[in-house]
């Protein structure tokens, strides 16, 4: 069976569970509420920027008594700035400091509901970086680049209305989209680099976020980051992508089932490629008890080159809140792995793939990645004040297989495995001030100790990395 009739007969199945498990929806949320299926993880950092983005308002809600009747216009434009101090950076082939000054502009406008069922959005994001010892690349710098510029049919109530009144939307997407799904580990726009990951192609939902069940269908082609040109879909390379929403248990468990498939076709001596990857998310809160659990696996399997695929990945999270306390701290436990490649002579593929996720919070330096990755995490958040919040923790990181690859420190591998596996420790905190409803300023730091490979492959004992960043928003 061909690589694309395998992703249409998995696609079918995983659509068909969705269905039999919707079909529960009524009877199971008899008890919401809240006016909305929709809970939010409380994972750490796991909340996906919605849509539109969270800098984003409505024409009506900006003060203008003149705009107070245009409800069909979402208007957004921010900034962002940032001072980094990175002492040995593992990115870097050279040591030293470095102390770059990455800033940020975003700009939005989009029209809903007075052309129904024809709406569009348009983004622009100017990224560039000032200072900085080493060559300016794409995750600092994409000067004038175009991160959303979609058409859109949207049927407001075509699946009908949910058991507590939300409609169930079909909107149907073409051009370019700046998106997260799941807990963003494997799709992300990635919020914290400078630059954005974005993606041309189709984005179809059925179902919107508040409704008992949605379903997001995705075959999208990323965007290769250009740092002076016009960003170009990256050559022969799609993501397709069918991501369900189960919410009508909501009050216990959000469920999230999906399938995602990269394919890349042979080019300019790149084999090609054919991964798939089934999954399973679940998120929610243990009744009054304070305790909140988020969990995913993924299996992948498939072809490269002559290889076969065969990896998996896995996370869980458990946080308890001392919800009498006035500073509300949550405590957590982190577990997450992914597998790596266990033999590099064998004609099996276990680095487990990636996709287009996020770095941090796997790493507040960012150093690690979601693949070929073994570490166990506690982290502390707490909120003092109202406009103040505090979060700290301490991560200790394992190579899964000794004999594959480091990737953020430039792919260091040690074949043979002599290096062992252990690549360091973290500690990590960082403070978030709300100076006002329009601007935050934060405040981080975090050391990372070397462990053996590290010190073997990259002769760096530790690194340690400061920051502070001013956002503001004009709306």
């Amino acid at each position: 069976m061909s690589p694309l009739k395998t992703s249409k007969a998995s696609l079918l199945g995983l659509l068909a569970i969705i269905a039999s498990l919707a079909n529960g929806a009524d009877e199971g949320s008899k008890h919401i509420t809240r006016g909305t299926y929709y809970q939010n993880p409380l994972s750490y950092s796991t909340t996906r920027d919605p849509d539109p983005p969270k800098y984003v308002r409505n024409a009506s809600e900006l003060g203008v008594d003149s705009l107070l009747n245009v409800k069909w216009l979402d208007v957004g434009l921010d900034y962002r700035f940032r001072y980094e101090y990175r002492d040995n950076d593992l990115r870097r082939a050279q040591k030293g400091v470095d102390q770059p000054l990455p800033h940020r502009t975003r700009a939005y406008i989009g029209i809903k509901d007075i052309l129904d069922p024809f709406r569009f959005a348009f983004e622009m994001q100017d990224s560039r970086r000032e200072n900085g010892r080493y060559a300016r690349d794409n995750r600092d710098v994409n000067e004038f680049e175009v991160i959303r510029a979609y058409v859109e049919l949207y049927f407001k109530d075509l699946f009908g209305h949910d058991a507590i009144g939300n409609a169930r939307p079909l909107s149907i997407r073409y051009g370019i989209h700046n998106f997260e799904f799941l807990d963003r580990r494997l799709i992300g726009n990635n919020q914290w680099r400078n630059t954005a990951n974005a993606f041309q192609g189709f984005h179809a939902s059925l179902g919107q976020e508040s409704s008992d069940w949605q379903l997001d269908l995705l075959a999208v082609q990323p965007l290769n980051r250009l740092l002076y040109q016009m960003d170009r879909p990256v050559e022969q390379q799609w993501l397709y992508a069918a991501i369900g929403h189960l919410r009508q248990w909501s009050d216990i468990i959000t469920l999230e089932p999906y399938y995602l498939a990269l394919h890349q076709s042979a080019y300019r001596g790149v084999a090609e490629r054919m991964v798939h990857n089934p999954g399973l998310r679940g998120y929610g809160i243990i009744g009054a008890t304070g305790f909140d659990y988020d969990a995913s696996m993924n299996y992948q399997f498939g072809q490269n080159g002559t290889s076969k695929v065969r990896a998996y990945a896995g996370t869980v999270e458990v946080g308890y809140t001392l919800s009498s306390n006035p500073w509300k701290p949550r405590v957590s436990l982190f577990y997450g792995y992914a597998s790596g490649d266990r033999n590099p002579n064998d004609t099996t593929d276990n680095r487990f793939e990636r996709f287009f996720g996020f770095g941090r919070p796997w790493s507040a330096n960012d150093y690690i990645v979601f693949e070929n990755i073994s570490t166990p995490k506690v982290r502390v958040e707490l909120k003092p004040r109202h406009n103040l919040r505090v979060d700290f923790g301490y991560s200790y990181y394992w190579l899964a297989s000794g004999t594959d690859r480091f990737n953020a420190a430039n792919n260091a591998r040690d074949r043979t495995g002599r290096s062992g596996s252990f690549l360091g420790q973290e500690f990590d905190i960082r403070a978030r001030y709300t100076l006002d409803a329009k601007t935050e300023l934060t405040v981080g730091y975090a050391y990372f100790a070397a462990g053996g490979f590290v010190e073997r492959q990259l002769q760096r004992p530790s690194t340690n990395f400061a920051y502070f960043e001013f956002s503001h928003r004009f709306f």
